[in-house]
């Protein structure tokens, strides 16, 4: 034996006498894993399952009530040497054997045994419900006979013809969809923003879901897998079913295993497809089309989002654990960065890694890491959006859920350097090794001043700009610019025709020349009374006149001011009829920009105790992300508003702003926003220009001055509950 794999151990005498066997009921099937081969034994009795690989599983084989474990270990010493388990392993196989209800022993009586291995797995069980609060587990039947009648329905699509057939029309769907895209996401917020269509919301996604189980169920099923368990999981405290499928551990082919985990999201997909058809085909504001349309995210973007993911436990997990023929991918990840914890921070020897392929090593590294991050990352964006809306239970979930993801790791932790025997010749070291790093985290996060950064959202502006609109009716003749187009004060951008405004002004100006020529007659004839009267007429018809001529030329539409056309192509307009008042255009100045801001009310406060004239600003222009121009801070509105300086930093026009769901304009938020007002400061010699244009969306950073992380935290904290409680 290597000196990294101790052969005895001290606690071998209370096991060497046992004398196991495998209990009559149990199964074994085989299966390989990068070419090796390995062993699933199953108790279908509590659909409990345990992985061994040959040496293993040849031990386990020995069991048959006769041998003591002492005779065992030898025979297999004798066979394989090296590579047979040691005494501690063969303690541990055992161990999970017996407490995965899979193995019988004569240490004591069979029903105390089972008694104690049944208290001990329900202790497990609720142990791990309570951990597992944001995904707790609530038993409800047995979907056996179910399935039994609904599995030979579907048995003669269950093929690869099938999932041909499956990919065609989920495609044909995405084909359908894709000219109304624009429609498809204009309309979530409205759907979801209106609380009369709550209740549907939550029928469809149950129905979903329910779908979902039930093709996992059904494939298992249709591969010979026993699926005894159907459910509601309280996903962050909403009902979601499932189905406990988990007897594909068992089959022989991966690729049946892949199948059951991709079951689910293969059934979601086809009422998604069956849903798009519907919303397509239904009457806009119809309630069928409401729910076809909730029923198109729900069974998609939700699947996809989730299901699919493979950093939690769901069905992606699994599909991607089969693929890189790695199980259990998520506990031997956990293990691995645990036991280089333990071999490069507590220099811990004869801990083994759970695999010694690199290939492997590599995997389950990434993994790990990739999946301890996203667990923090999943635990504080639920959190703050549970507290969002619903701030006690938000709380009182953040609090449980950090207890028992976070704080009862510490506690075992600290249990295992104070009692573990392989730190018991250099436990002190370990210990100090371990307060080091506390209070060294500690020391970074609350001590250290770092720089501090809040970030925004804003839109390039002109100070000088005009709407252009027509002063008079006719029909649009010509256009002379297009958008994007630059114009000069006075330049003509439309022509329009009147014929009637044209006869109009000829019968007035005909009627006018024949009262002068009346007046001077009457005047010739010394009617001086007569004359009079006719020269009040010409001074009413002279003004008529002049109106009538300038609204001729206003058929000439012209640019007020210079600056560069926007908002609407007047070429577009050319031989429609237009209104006066009707809207042309916009005429910006776009050699005088400003950007405007939007800060919500959480982060109003800060500008004004950072000093705004020393706020240090940079900004990203979204066309030009890769360029960081300086910006000066010139004012901040101090009233919250819920009117949007531009459409273009609402939902609708691609902003991060929540827009009211009533308002159609895309320019009214649904709640106050501060207003802050930056003129760019780009630096000569840094070959950075400032080349925004008008209704262009910003990225904006400030930075204030610098903070421990832990400050800024509670900062961060205090602003998100204000208003929530009293604080």
């Amino acid at each position: 034996m290597s000196a990294e794999r101790p052969t005895f151990s001290p606690f071998w005498h209370r096991v060497r006498a046992m004398r196991p066997r495998l209990r009559p009921h149990v199964q074994i099937t085989r299966q390989f894993y990068r070419g090796r081969r390995w062993h699933v034994v199953k108790d279908p009795s509590s659909n409990q399952f345990y992985r061994l690989n040959p040496i293993a599983h040849e031990f386990v084989g020995l069991f048959d009530g006769r041998r003591t474990i002492e005779e065992i270990w030898k025979i297999s010493l004798e066979r394989h040497g090296d590579a047979a388990p040691t005494q501690q392993e063969a303690i541990q196989l055992i161990s999970q054997l017996y407490n995965s209800n899979l193995l019988s022993a004569d240490v004591a009586p069979e029903t105390e045994q089972l008694l104690q291995r049944g208290r001990d797995r329900f202790k497990q069980k609720a142990t791990q419900q309570a951990i597992g609060i944001m995904y707790f587990r609530i038993r409800v039947f047995n979907p056996d006979a179910y399935l039994r009648w609904i599995e030979p329905i579907f048995r003669p699509i269950l093929n690869i013809w099938g999932f041909i057939a499956w990919a065609a029309f989920v495609i044909f769907a995405i084909s359908q969809l894709l000219p109304e895209w624009g429609r498809l996401v204009d309309g979530a917020e409205t759907i979801y923003a209106d609380p009369t269509l709550w209740p549907w919301l939550v029928v469809v996604f149950i129905v979903t879901k329910a779908i979902h189980e039930t093709g996992h169920g059904v494939i298992c099923k249709r591969f010979g897998g026993v699926v005894p368990e159907f459910g509601f999981m309280l996903l962050v405290l909403f009902p979601a079913p499932y189905v406990d499928a988990s007897a594909a551990w068992a089959f022989e082919s991966k690729w049946k295993r892949i199948a059951v985990g991709a079951g689910g999201m293969i059934f979601e997909l086809f009422v998604a497809g069956i849903a798009a058809l519907v919303w397509l085909n239904t009457q806009d504001g119809s309630l069928i089309n409401h729910i076809a349309y909730s029923a198109i995210f729900t069974a998609s973007v939700s699947t996809v989002l989730f299901n699919a993911n493979p950093l939690m436990r769901f069905d992606g997990y699994f599909i991607l654990s089969d693929l890189l023929e790695i199980p259990n991918l998520m506990q031997r990840a956990q293990n691995l960065l645990k036991h280089i914890f333990k071999k490069y921070v507590y220099g811990v020897k004869g801990d083994e890694p759970p695999t010694h392929d690199k290939g492997e090593l590599a995997i389950l590294l990434l993994y790990g890491l990739g999946a301890m991050a996203y667990r923090v990352f999943l635990f504080v964006s639920i959190t703050l959006y549970v507290m969002g809306k619903l701030f006690a239970i938000g709380l009182v979930l953040a609090v449980w859920t950090a207890g028992m993801w976070f704080i009862l790791p510490v506690g075992k932790w600290v249990h295992w350097l104070a009692t573990h025997p392989t730190l018991a010749d250099f436990r002190p070291r370990a210990i100090a090794t371990s307060l080091a790093m506390v209070f060294g985290g500690l020391a970074l996060v609350g001590l250290i001043p770092a720089p501090d950064h809040r970030r925004a959202d804003g839109v390039v502006e002109s100070l000088a700009s005009s709407g252009v609109f027509f002063e008079t009716d006719g029909f649009v003749e010509a256009a002379h610019v297009r958008i994007g187009e630059v114009v000069a004060e006075g330049d003509p951008i439309l022509t329009l025709t009147s014929p009637q405004l044209e006869s109009r002004f000829a019968r007035v100006k005909g009627r006018l020349e024949e009262l002068r020529a009346a007046e001077q007659e009457a005047r010739g004839s010394l009617k001086h009374a007569e004359a009079q009267i006719v020269a009040e007429r010409i001074s009413t018809l002279e003004r008529q006149v002049e109106f009538l001529r300038t609204k001729r030329e206003s058929l000439v539409v012209r640019a007020p001011h210079a600056g560069r056309i926007v908002t609407q192509d007047p070429g577009a307009l050319v031989g429609a009829y237009a209104r006066e008042g009707q809207g042309v255009c916009e005429v910006l100045d776009d050699t005088d920009l400003r950007v405007t801001a939007l800060l919500d009310q959480q982060e109003a406060a800060w500008p004004e105790i950072a000093e705004l004239d020393e706020l240090k600003v940079e900004m990203r222009l979204l066309s030009r992300a890769d360029e960081v121009v300086p910006a000066k801070a010139t004012r901040l509105v101090d009233a919250g508003q819920t009117d949007l300086p531009h459409a273009a930093l609402g939902f609708a026009g691609g902003g991060s702003i929540q827009t009211d769901a009533k308002d159609t304009s895309g320019l009214l938020a649904s709640h106050p926003q501060f207003v802050m007002y930056l003129e760019p400061r780009p630096e000569e010699g840094d070959g950075v220009t400032w080349t925004g244009l008008p209704g262009e969306r910003v990225k904006l950073r400030f930075t204030l001055p610098s903070k421990p992380y832990l400050v800024q935290w509670l900062d961060r904290l205090h602003k998100m509950v204000q208003g929530k409680v009293d604080v």
